[in-house]
């Protein structure tokens, strides 16, 4: 499915998600594990994750066609941090959807508005997602999906994407 998508872009957006889909966040995952929970922290050392190579790579060949831009859970205080992680790994600058600093609605909830917001007046070719969920409510709005199955499913991860709203 990726090879035939790919091969028909012509100029639109691909969007790629970060936690998952571009980065690996398991170094990060125990500040959030348990009772308490250190959003500081764990949102601090983003800007060690390691690159997950599919995802890069998938990213580099739709920038060859399409203008790349990213929609993310993680929420607007991460920007900065989040554009010198794209930077320092190659990828291109481009448009940057985050969550607003209160909003805690799912991940399934929260990432399709924000694409939608993106989408307006373009053509969206491909969404590279890592969970299940948003990539169900993206297909459910009509976005052509690629489920990013590289990362090693995480039941943290999960939990705090759609369950506590936070990344």
């Amino acid at each position: 499915m990726v090879r035939d998508t790919y091969a028909a872009a012509h100029g639109g957006l691909a969007v790629f998600d970060l936690d998952g889909t571009l980065t690996d966040v398991r170094h990060r995952l125990h500040h959030v594990e348990g009772a308490r929970r250190d959003w500081d922290a764990f949102f601090a050392a983003a800007v060690h994750d390691p690159p997950l190579a599919e995802g890069m790579a998938l990213a580099r060949r739709w920038a060859r066609v399409c203008e790349l831009a990213y929609v993310t859970g993680r929420p607007e205080q991460c920007r900065a941090d989040t554009e010198r992680w794209l930077a320092e790994h190659g990828l291109p600058t481009a448009p940057l959807w985050m969550r607003g600093p209160a909003d805690r609605r799912p991940g399934r909830v929260a990432k399709p508005g924000l694409l939608r917001r993106l989408a307006r007046g373009h053509l969206v070719e491909v969404v590279v997602d890592d969970d299940p969920e948003v990539c169900a409510a993206y297909r459910a709005d009509g976005f052509p999906v690629v489920e990013a199955d590289w990362a090693r499913p995480s039941r943290t991860l999960r939990h705090v994407q759609e369950d506590e709203g936070r990344t």
